[in-house]
């Protein structure tokens, strides 16, 4: 990955984004240090700044042509790849969420500030600007399992891990999915529900899927649970989206999905993703049956063809995703939210 060297457009490009290209602490009222492309490699920036929710404008491109995708905090796709042409500029935005522990809540604290990364084919950074977002930004929290959540390491990644990427500025995720859990345990452990609910503000979605690890939880604690979980975003005036469960890779002789292992009826006989749609119609909370998504896809797509979607070559795992198959995945999700209008057009990227 070369240096990109800056050159006078460069320089008058980066002035264009505003002046010192600053980065303020979120809710600063006082004058900021000004911090820009002297706080960025050729393949990284670092921010100082505190737990938060930032706008970051970035501008891309260079003498040559350049292709520049950003991912930032615990492997987050912020900014899908962006071509730009010699000598071309493209101005891009998006809203990261910045907190401690950065990535799974129950996970190791990570590096304070905001971190980015520069990826791509021929990554290069002409220009950025870090302030703080609106205290009007749109939020959506997540709330799921190890499907969702913030992958530590490769070659793991959540669809929630994915999702900010088909976002534009002025909306945030803030991913508080977690591995291993399930609806009893992630009422029941403060460092998930007992956190997140006190962040919920008016008018925030917030995204459940959980499912996966409820192997013995019985149908009416877990449909319990899921009301539990719905009174509660909207006890603080947050708006509750039900998601059912990405299905996993498990193949009958005929290539269709199991009925049990793979759409998530556990050993008690409770389908999970029943239950949930269930949940969703007797409380009038919108669904995205990605259950129903995933199933389809993973069928058209075939044994082998499905295999690129899991770790199935990687792990022989047919659970998890890989980056690229949690990306396919966000792009459901996002679909889901535009078909149902709960994030606004102009906010989602969309090709």
């Amino acid at each position: 990955m070369r240096r990109f060297k800056p050159t006078v457009p460069t320089v008058l490009a980066a002035l264009i984004l505003g002046a010192g290209l600053t980065a303020t602490p979120a809710q600063a009222h006082e004058a900021a240090k000004p911090l820009g492309l002297g706080h960025c490699t050729a393949t990284a920036c670092h921010f100082d700044v505190p737990p938060g929710t930032y706008d970051v404008t970035v501008l891309l491109g260079g003498e040559a042509a350049s292709s520049t995708g950003i991912s930032g905090e615990t492997r987050r796709s912020l900014l899908p790849e962006t071509p730009a042409a010699a000598g071309e500029r493209v101005a891009r935005g998006f809203t990261v969420n910045v907190r401690t522990p950065e990535g799974e809540p129950t996970g190791p604290d990570g590096t304070p500030g905001l971190d980015l990364a520069l990826r791509g084919s021929a990554p290069a950074l002409a220009g950025i600007r870090v302030t703080p977002a609106a205290r009007h930004t749109r939020q959506i929290l997540l709330v799921g399992d190890s499907t969702v959540c913030d992958q530590p390491a490769d070659p793991y990644s959540g669809w929630g891990q994915q999702l900010p990427q088909f976002l534009r500025k002025g909306v945030s995720v803030a991913n508080y999915a977690d591995s291993g859990e399930s609806t009893v345990t992630y009422l029941g452990n403060p460092q998930l529900w007992g956190t997140v609910r006190p962040l919920i503000r008016p008018g925030d979605l917030v995204l459940i899927q959980l499912a996966h690890n409820d192997k013995t939880t019985d149908e009416a604690t877990y449909r319990a649970n899921l009301e539990t979980l719905v009174a509660g975003v909207r006890d603080k005036g947050g708006k509750p989206v039900l998601v059912t469960p990405i299905v996993r890779r498990w193949f009958n002789a005929d290539g269709t999905l199991n009925n049990n292992t793979a759409l998530l009826v556990n050993g008690l006989g409770v389908d999970h993703p029943s239950v949930i749609r269930s949940v969703a119609a007797a409380e009038h909370v919108p669904l995205i049956d990605l259950t129903a998504r995933t199933k389809a896809l993973v069928e058209s797509l075939g044994v082998e063809g499905s295999k690129t979607i899991y770790l199935y070559n990687e792990k022989k795992d047919n659970t998890h995703t890989s980056a690229y198959g949690a990306t396919v995945y966000a792009g459901l999700v996002r679909d889901g939210l535009l078909a149902q209008h709960l994030v606004p057009k102009g906010l989602v990227r969309v090709g």
